[in-house]
């Protein structure tokens, strides 16, 4: 168990969020059930899951098993990439209830903009999540994998502000721009792959800055997103290294450490994962 107790952020609404969870992603059915019940049990009390993961339902027992009441965790699902239209989204959205065994989540995402495909039409989408919001079904509402220039039609068009925006970011891809872009709008950031899909573990200015606090190398780059405003969820499969993932808040990291870490940025070459303008898959 963590002795360290996670800060929470409030979101443009007034809802707060853990600062800190486990992510889902990859985590095979017949493992996510005993990954949530690890997390649970070291101290996590954030999931973030998806309808694309397919482990909605098992992720959903793992937290029914864990004990936790349904008020002391914050649980994220997205919608699919084939569940854009309306009545697509509506029908999927009561599915992911169902499955995670809930009758509400804390936060739905749009799970990619997918400016290629319906026309370039996520307003619409949007505004079905909008009625989620509104009936209370959602508590928070927000997006995935979004760049300013697709923020900004729903900016325009929509009632509400999306409260998070989950992003990849980390060291290599601090996405500096974007975050500016979403303290001056009122959204959260949220940061998927915060150690670049294991990139960063061995990273030798990560590990020089943490050897001053006896910390590893993922502690640091998690340590710096967190310092920096962002909502981070690292996966893992191990319950050693889900607690060595959250021990990461009895330790501040100094102006220049902040700084050497930023100095990681390689721009695009940075990316691991799909660049949001062309990813198309359904």
């Amino acid at each position: 168990m963590s002795n360290h107790t996670v800060p929470a952020l409030t979101m443009h609404h007034g809802l707060t969020i853990p600062q800190f969870g486990l992510g889902t992603f990859k985590v095979p059915p017949e493992e996510a059930q005993r990954v949530v019940e690890d997390g649970a049990a070291v101290g996590y009390r954030h999931f973030d899951t998806a309808q694309m993961y397919r482990n909605e339902k098992e992720v959903g027992l793992g937290l029914a098993a864990s004990g936790l009441a349904r008020s002391d965790y914050f649980l994220t699902t997205k919608l699919n990439n084939s569940n854009h239209e309306p009545d697509d989204a509506r029908r999927s959205f009561d599915q992911s209830l169902v499955d995670l065994g809930v009758d509400y989540v804390d936060l739905f995402l749009i799970h990619w903009p997918l400016p290629t495909l319906y026309g370039g039409d996520f307003v619409s989408t949007w505004k079905v999540l909008e009625e989620f919001y509104a009936d209370g079904r959602a508590r928070s509402i927000g997006v995935s994998n979004f760049l300013e220039h697709h923020l900004q039609p729903i900016l325009d068009q929509c009632d509400i502000v999306p409260m998070i925006n989950q992003v990849e970011s980390h060291p290599n891809l601090p996405m500096t721009a974007l975050h500016d872009f979403h303290d001056e709008h009122g959204i959260l950031t949220q940061a998927w792959s915060p150690l670049a899909r294991g990139r960063l573990v061995d990273n030798p200015v990560l590990q020089r800055i943490g050897s001053q606090y006896g910390k590893t190398a993922s502690q640091v780059a998690l340590r710096w997103a967190i310092q920096r405003g962002d909502i981070v969820f690292p996966k893992s499969m191990h319950q050693e290294r889900m607690a060595e993932n959250i021990d990461i808040f009895d330790f501040e990291l100094n102006e220049d450490d902040m700084a050497a870490v930023f100095g990681l940025d390689q721009g695009e070459a940075g990316r691991t994962g799909s660049h949001p303008n062309t990813m198309d898959r359904v």
